[in-house]
């Protein structure tokens, strides 16, 4: 439930609602992916054995490579890593962050044609058929 949803329901203010929460009751703040957040984000427990790759654009054109785990079926626990951009060797850099072990328990990957989506299969996902 958003807090715009709320502000109409009890007549808060919705962006101080959405302020306090922020600093106050979620951890946003210790948070360990805080740092580089606007560049990247890894939920290594999310992995499984079949996986999808692809790129999006959520706003302002800007280009993020999305991976998640097909059995989640878009729900909670879904995204494993996303990372800005499409570039190969940034997106390697970050998903072999999950450890090897983790990476080569995948057997599936779903992509599109894009070449550097292949290259980015092949070297993080070793035993994984496209």
């Amino acid at each position: 439930m958003s807090s715009r949803s709320l502000e109409k329901h009890y007549h808060i203010n919705a962006d101080q609602l959405g302020q306090q929460y922020k600093d106050h009751l979620s951890d946003y703040h210790s948070w360990d992916q805080k740092e580089h957040a606007c560049e990247w984000l890894l939920f290594p427990d999310n992995i499984g054995p079949s996986l999808s790759i692809d790129e999006t654009s959520p706003s302002n054109g800007v280009l993020y490579t999305v991976v998640t785990n097909k059995a989640a079926k878009g729900q909670k626990g879904a995204i494993v890593a996303m990372a800005k951009g499409t570039e190969s060797g940034s997106i390697i850099s970050v998903l072999k962050q999950i450890p090897e072990a983790s990476r080569k328990r995948v057997t599936e990957v779903t992509l599109d044609m894009a070449a550097s989506m292949h290259k980015i299969v092949k070297q993080c996902f070793p035993k994984a058929s496209e």
